[in-house]
């Protein structure tokens, strides 16, 4: 459960967390673990969770092209957001990826009680959402 922590800890949208928070969703959370080429999230799948990558590299193949997802950074938070949505992208493992995985129902758990959690999320989401339109 510790590594688990400090995984959580490393994460940015985390960072402002207490100690106790980092625990709660230290025990949200799955640990994972995948090979170079496996795909973790295919376009027009329903939403089971999200994906936070503590180390190696994701390709998200989107229609303008891919995008490289690294360490700290997460994928599949979308359809979490708003009920209706489906997978926008698929993405695969360019590297051997660890990360954390977060049912939908943890995220929504988490998101009632750390709502700090959500407005750590926003820059990401619209610096993702301008990167789309520019392209």
């Amino acid at each position: 459960m510790s590594d688990t922590v400090e995984m959580v800890r490393n994460v940015p949208m985390f960072a402002e967390l207490e100690d106790d928070e980092l625990r709660w969703i230290a025990e949200l959370a799955t640990e994972f673990e995948v090979p170079a080429g496996f795909v973790l999230l295919e376009r027009g799948q329903r939403a089971s969770g999200m994906f936070i990558i503590t180390e190696g590299t994701v390709t998200v193949e989107l229609p303008h092209g891919p995008v490289e997802i690294g360490p700290g950074e997460f994928i599949g938070e979308l359809p979490l957001l708003a009920d209706g949505i489906t997978r926008v992208a698929r993405a695969r493992a360019k590297t051997p990826v660890k990360g954390l995985a977060i049912s939908r129902m943890a995220f929504s758990e988490l998101l009632e009680r750390e709502p700090r959690v959500a407005v750590r999320m926003l820059p990401v989401l619209a610096r993702r959402l301008a990167e789309a339109d520019a392209n």
